[in-house]
């Protein structure tokens, strides 16, 4: 193995609507499955979506930026170009953004374009990109 990757497991109320969104929409592969679980490969990360509806919960949210983040919440860091067709990916299908890409820190250390959306269960995911990835931990 090159370089560490995570696993992340995660619930969902819906296996079908997870594949739709996550394969589907996200165009990551599937891996194995069985009735009760799926995994995907998400940028080269296993995530596993678990059927678990009681899990499934609205979660609170924190000011940032003047803007409400979901406190808890999954995502990457990507490149730039995979960060903007991602993002193009989400508006096409119609995806209704918690927080719309935008460039936080413009011009400062730590500049990075985000967004937020959510699953269909309700999980809120991030994506970040760094145009300097040096730049990540900058203060």
């Amino acid at each position: 193995m090159a370089r560490p990757r995570f696993h992340l497991a995660f619930p969902v109320d819906d296996l079908t609507a997870a594949r739709a969104f996550y394969g589907d929409l996200m165009g990551c592969a599937e891996g194995r499955s069985s009735e009760n679980w799926v995994d995907f490969d998400l940028f080269d990360h296993q995530i596993v979506a678990h059927l678990a509806p009681e899990e499934c919960a609205s979660v609170k949210a924190g000011a940032v930026d003047g803007k409400q983040v979901p406190v808890r919440h999954f995502g990457l860091l990507l490149d730039w170009a995979d960060w903007e067709a991602l993002a193009a990916r989400f508006e096409a299908a119609g995806t209704d953004f918690i927080i719309e890409p935008y460039v936080r820190f413009k011009g400062e250390a730590g500049e990075q374009g985000t967004f937020f959306v959510r699953d269909p269960a309700g999980n809120a995911l991030e994506f970040k990109s760094f145009r300097d990835e040096a730049q990540i931990f900058a203060r």
